[in-house]
């Protein structure tokens, strides 16, 4: 498999400390360099920033998927299998209050996918899911 580049990806937060644990604390995610304003963080080997905004008074936009009201913008990783299991059951024990709860989409199927999503306390949706075979990735 192709080594793949970290992304970097900023995020607007309008609660900077809350974040700040949030993404540390709860999702694990080791807190680098920060300001009065952002902090980054290895998020899954990628670079993540929460940058401080104030609150927006802005409607969320989802779409439907499998029935499941999808949140639109959302962002994660894709973990392998085992990994998904772990960080699922974790999540479950910190309480985290899921969108959609983790579940298996395309069962049995081309594409195969455990798939979860849940807010950060300023309301970004993130989405974390694995395959059972990653080479299935794009597959249509």
């Amino acid at each position: 498999m192709t080594k793949i580049s970290p992304f970097h990806l900023a995020i607007p937060v309008y609660n900077l400390e809350e974040c700040r644990t949030f993404y540390r604390d709860v999702l694990g995610c080791e807190e680098g360099r920060s300001s009065d304003h952002w902090v980054d963080f290895n998020f899954f080997e990628h670079q993540l920033v929460i940058h401080y905004k104030p609150k927006s008074d802005e409607v969320l936009h989802t779409n439907p998927v499998d029935g499941k009201d999808v949140p639109v913008p959302h962002f994660g990783v894709v973990l392998p299998w085992e990994t998904f299991e772990t960080f699922a059951a974790d999540l479950k024990q910190k309480k985290i209050q899921f969108i959609i709860e983790p579940y298996i989409r395309f069962e049995g199927k081309v594409g195969e996918q455990a798939t979860m999503f849940f807010y950060d306390p300023s309301g970004n949706a993130l989405e974390f899911k694995a395959f059972k075979d990653v080479g299935q990735l794009f597959a249509k």
